[in-house]
């Protein structure tokens, strides 16, 4: 959730942290941090707020060895004195996690006599290492022991005084990377911070301790044996530098709506000349290992786990497979009865989500080995733990609301749904073309949907002084309200909620009235009867309609006093999920924009969740 940032390298690198975590803002945070060497030792500079005050801060500083952060507060309030970096002895500490052992070693520390001016779980680290230095006056060795006694998950990065020229950095749970520069080494929580100095990275692996310094590299291992070396490849990243620039656009997140035709026909390019699927796409084991599935199981929180409700309407229907979608944080603290035939698909925009990543490991645990990614990250910690995987190539997404994420996640379920039927059985020639020039028709249905902004917008003044919202959604489309809701209520403050529309008796009709307003989402399908009906209990208790319908709906004639309808361009059949979402988000960015709220960085939350 946090970001750090860190360089050991023969220029200054100053303006090297600054920009790098600009470039991690987007993970979510409340206050900002450096420290650097310099000829005096330590210099630490900490702002609460944006890093732009932190910029404002570092001004005329120089150094060439260096660390910084961004933090996201679970111990201790949003504070200056609680944010990073921690100093203790001559060294500095930044450190993204949880220490779930903080407090005992807080107490062990205490009475050695270090004393405490946070209330972090971070100072204990500082102070810990300090505490080793003295029996092991290496830097990485001292850190390294450290670790060793640390309980929980932790990126860190380490300075020194009586080192200079010199960062230690250590992973266990939480992301971290390393950068080979031409002018040094660095290190960070993903790459978007690291492309203004190079494109070669290195991913560490849990348990990795890296020595950086300006010429040299050294990776060992924190439980290996003492001085034993391990080698990790470097990785040309794929990401662009100008691909986390806003560009032409107000926020990242009305950029990111606006990029899903261009993600989604990169997520499906593989079908440009395709006349039939095959289970390849998803890994070379992947025929084998679906032959023999006989039900699935998602795991995945928040948006993620909305985007795995919908394939359980698809796999289901055509497939003929039974799905539960299991949220990730909830899963592995319940009995559950294992099925090891059963597929296991984790989904995560981050591919670091710590909940997600956990449930994973416990489904395995449970002797579940058939196991599919569905990421955005190709490096990511769940796509290398999973035996199948499918990137979607969305493409870096900076604003916390998740977006072209979700989107291309569905499309990766939809393929997901077909080889499962094809697999099955269940899916003839005829449907197979007909599925295949759908999804290639995506990207261009799509772009006309969000030709409607202006009309959205519109709509959107209307929310502007609500305090309340009710989604309301069927069958596949239940999900999308779901997700409707939740984009609202992250950026604009609203509170929403989203029901099925056939549950408005059994208690959200007690809600309605004329500040209440309703938003529906009206797909062309066999359930649309079954919804005109649920709209006009709406009405007649003076409910506010706002009504997102497909074409061919007949819905135009209930249009009038009370009651708004905006016609999607066509309709998508199994596929109008994605195109039903699309108004929503827009009606959620316009909403957030008039009340004048944090778009991108709405207040409490972070991108991306790395810690439980």
């Amino acid at each position: 959730m946090c970001g750090i940032v860190a360089a050991a390298a023969s220029a200054d690198i100053v303006s090297v942290l600054i920009e790098g975590l600009r470039k991690l803002e987007y993970r979510g945070y409340d206050s900002a941090g450096l420290a650097v060497l310099e000829p005096g030792g330590i210099t630490r500079r900490r702002a609460l707020g944006r890093v732009t005050e932190l910029a404002r801060r570092a001004e005329g500083l120089a150094a060439t060895t260096g660390i910084a952060h961004t933090r996201w507060a679970t111990h201790g309030a949003p504070a200056e004195h609680n944010a990073h970096p921690h100093i203790s002895d001559g060294l500095a500490v930044v450190h993204n996690g949880i220490i779930e052992n903080y407090e005992a070693l807080k107490a062990e520390l205490q009475a050695l006599g270090y004393a405490f001016t946070s209330e972090t779980d971070t100072e204990t680290i500082a102070h810990l290492i300090a505490a080793c230095l003295k029996v092991q006056p290496d830097l990485a060795e001292a850190v390294r022991l450290a670790c060793q006694r640390l309980q929980g998950a932790y990126a860190i990065a380490v300075i020194a005084a009586a080192d200079p020229g010199r960062v230690v950095v250590a992973r266990e749970g939480s992301p971290l990377l390393l950068g080979v520069g031409a002018h040094g080494h660095y290190a960070a929580s993903d790459a978007s911070a690291l492309l203004q100095v190079t494109r070669q990275m290195i991913y560490l692996e849990n348990g990795d301790l890296a020595d950086l310094r300006a010429d040299s590299l050294i990776i060992r291992r924190i439980h290996g044996p003492v001085g034993a070396q391990v080698s990790r490849p470097v990785v040309l990243s794929q990401l662009s530098a100008d691909a986390v620039e806003l560009g032409q656009y107000r926020h990242y997140m009305q950029k990111e709506i606006f990029e899903q035709p261009e993600a989604l026909a990169n997520t499906l390019e593989m079908l440009g000349g395709a006349h039939s699927l095959q289970a390849g796409l998803f890994g070379a084991d992947a025929a084998r290992l679906l032959a023999e599935v006989d039900a699935v199981l998602i795991l995945a929180c928040g948006t993620s786990s909305h985007a795995g409700m919908v394939a359980r309407y698809w796999i289901e229907s055509l497939a003929g497979l039974p799905v539960t979608v299991e949220i990730a944080s909830e899963y592995r603290y319940r009995e559950s009865v294992p099925n090891p035939k059963q597929l296991v698909v984790a989904i995560s925009q981050s591919g670091e989500t710590a909940d997600t990543l956990a449930a994973l490991r416990h489904a395995r645990e449970l002797g579940q080995p058939a196991t599919l990614a569905i990421c955005n990250v190709p490096e990511s910690a769940i796509v290398r733990e999973c035996v199948l995987r499918f990137i979607t190539r969305a493409g870096p997404e900076i604003g916390v609301a998740s977006t072209k994420a979700f989107t291309t996640q569905l499309a990766a379920l939809f393929l997901l749904t077909l080889v499962l039927a094809k697999q099955q059985g269940r899916l003839t020639e005829a449907d197979e073309a007909a599925h295949l020039q759908a999804l290639r028709h995506l990207p261009v249905a799509v772009q006309k949907v969000l030709a409607l902004e202006p009309e959205i917008a519109a709509w959107a003044r209307d929310f502007a002084n609500k305090q309340h919202a009710l989604f309301l959604g069927r069958g596949r489309h239940y999900p999308i309200a779901l997700e409707g809701a939740l984009k609202l209520k992250e950026i604009s403050y609203i509170h929403a909620e989203a029901y099925p529309a056939g549950e408005l008796k059994h208690g959200p009709l007690a809600l309605v009235d004329k500040d209440m307003p309703v938003i529906a989402v009206a797909p062309n399908d066999h359930l649309l009867e079954k919804l005109k009906s649920n709209l006009q209990e709406v009405r007649a208790r003076g409910g506010e309609l706002y009504v997102f319908a497909d074409q061919g709906c007949q819905l135009y004639a209930e249009a009038g006093e009370g009651v708004h309808v905006l016609a999607l361009p066509e309709h998508y059949g199994p596929l109008s999920p994605i195109l039903h979402v699309l108004p929503l988000q827009l009606l959620a960015y316009h909403a957030a924009l008039i009340k004048g709220t944090d778009v991108d960085k709405p207040r409490n939350l972070a991108k991306s969740v790395t810690v439980e």
